[in-house]
């Protein structure tokens, strides 16, 4: 993953991949937030809850629910990326097809983009219609995929949203190189970093890469001047990040770089799995697991108490 902070010639026609705006967000930040989720990113959790963020370019959705098998599809097919199947049709996204025809054809949206691009003035002109909104402590979350990878653009979107006196927030895994995060959070207010997992070889089997990178970042980022800004998040998957071994050692790990980090465990949320089959992709579960209930995660709480960590968030 090569990822660069040079500087812009015209910040104004840098563009982004978007694949979701999410207006009235009340978990992402303080107060009524807009997200805006940023395609790609190098990490690939077998869990993740947003696929359709982790390719960075545009993708075809099939909304096989929508779909009333009419074939004007197929009649703008040239080249095999749409092919006819018992119910409905199948997607062959590697070929090249005249898509922007094809989505545009089909009378029930039943095939749609993922994503839309944004330049960072036209970002701005969409954010600046929430302004009202976000008085009480709102603000802009950005989130993904993972908002790094679009570095560049990221950056000049946050210049933009403090020349208009908003709140920032990201949303992260710190996966990406020092100075890009060195000077990325210099236009941050809140920053929410996910830690999943401790265990390197765990980390790379469950999410993709190595997190020695990840775990370097987060020893500069908990004694930087950004400390008090962060809160760590560790999304509870069964099996994976839920055990008693990986909280103990993300606590533990999180204590002693910076005893008054504040730290949040994330229940499992089981709706991720219908996305995969907009993608034609495989989720991690066969068969999907409940989220925890209440007396599951105390038991999760008291690893992290037992540690030091003294700013548990629970809600």
């Amino acid at each position: 993953m090569k990822l660069s902070l040079e500087p812009v010639m015209n910040p104004s026609k840098l563009t982004g991949n978007v694949f979701d705006i999410k207006r009235f967000a009340l978990h992402d930040g303080h107060g009524l937030r807009t997200t805006v989720f940023l395609k790609g990113c190098p990490l690939h959790c077998c869990w993740c809850q947003n696929p359709e963020g982790i390719a960075s370019t545009k993708q075809v959705l099939y909304f096989a629910n929508s779909c009333i098998n009419c074939k004007t599809c197929l009649a703008y097919s040239k080249n095999g990326g749409i092919t006819s199947q018992e119910k409905g049709i199948k997607l062959c996204r590697e070929k090249t097809e005249d898509w922007d025809t094809i989505i545009n054809m089909c009378p029930t949206n039943a095939l749609q983009y993922d994503s839309k691009t944004y330049t960072v003035n036209q970002l701005i002109t969409e954010l600046k219609k929430d302004l009202v909104f976000f008085q009480s402590d709102g603000g802009v979350t950005f989130s993904g995929g993972e908002p790094l990878y679009q570095a560049p653009f990221l950056l000049e979107s946050l210049k933009a949203c403090k020349q208009a006196n908003m709140h920032t927030a990201i949303e992260t895994t710190l996966y990406a190189k020092k100075e890009i995060i060195e000077e990325i959070f210099t236009y941050v207010d809140l920053i929410y970093v996910d830690l999943k997992i401790l265990d390197s070889k765990n980390h790379q089997r469950y999410v993709g890469a190595k997190n020695d990178g990840i775990l370097d970042n987060f020893r500069y980022l908990l004694t930087s001047i950004h400390k008090d800004k962060v809160i760590v998040r560790t999304p509870l998957i069964p099996q994976m990040t839920a055990t008693k071994e990986n909280i103990e050692q993300i606590a533990k790990f999180l204590f002693h770089l910076y005893p008054d980090v504040h730290y949040e465990l994330l229940n499992y949320n089981p709706l991720a799995k219908a996305k995969y089959e907009y993608l034609d992709g495989t989720y991690c579960f066969s068969e999907n697991p409940k989220p925890y209930n209440d007396e599951q995660l105390q038991k999760f709480y008291d690893i992290v108490l037992q540690q030091g960590i003294k700013h548990l968030i629970i809600e």
